[in-house]
């Protein structure tokens, strides 16, 4: 099982995901619950309105939250979404928030990043 070699799961979205990770989650293990903070129906992620409702349905420990915001060539563009989803997490306590890619990781960090997911920045 992946469980047992990771430490952290960054975009647990679905019941039958939780469902999983209950069945198989080590000890301690911890998770990202994933947001659709743009509202975009094509994006994976919880509603804002029912984070709590699945975080309380998560049989591990949600440490944080992470989303993608609509793709944009603009990086201040992603700004609302990075601070929605902060202010979701702070108001649940949850310290970690996984949001930003090469595209626009340093608005992502002015907003509360504590996790950016590069890539195509390092072969730039």
């Amino acid at each position: 099982m992946i469980v047992e070699h990771v430490e952290l799961i960054h975009s647990v979205a679905t019941d039958s995901a939780l469902r999983e990770l209950g069945r198989h989650a080590p000890e301690g293990f911890e998770i990202l619950v994933e947001v659709n903070v743009s509202g975009e129906e094509a994006k994976a992620g919880i509603a804002p309105d029912q984070l709590d409702a699945f975080i309380s349905r998560s049989p591990v420990k949600v440490v944080g939250l992470m989303t993608m915001p609509p793709q944009t060539g603009d990086p201040q563009r992603s700004r609302a979404h990075f601070a929605a989803l902060a202010a979701l997490a702070g108001e649940r306590g949850l310290p970690t928030l996984s949001m930003g890619t090469s595209q626009d990781f340093e608005v992502a960090v002015e907003e509360g990043a504590t996790i950016v997911r590069i890539g195509t920045i390092l072969f730039a």
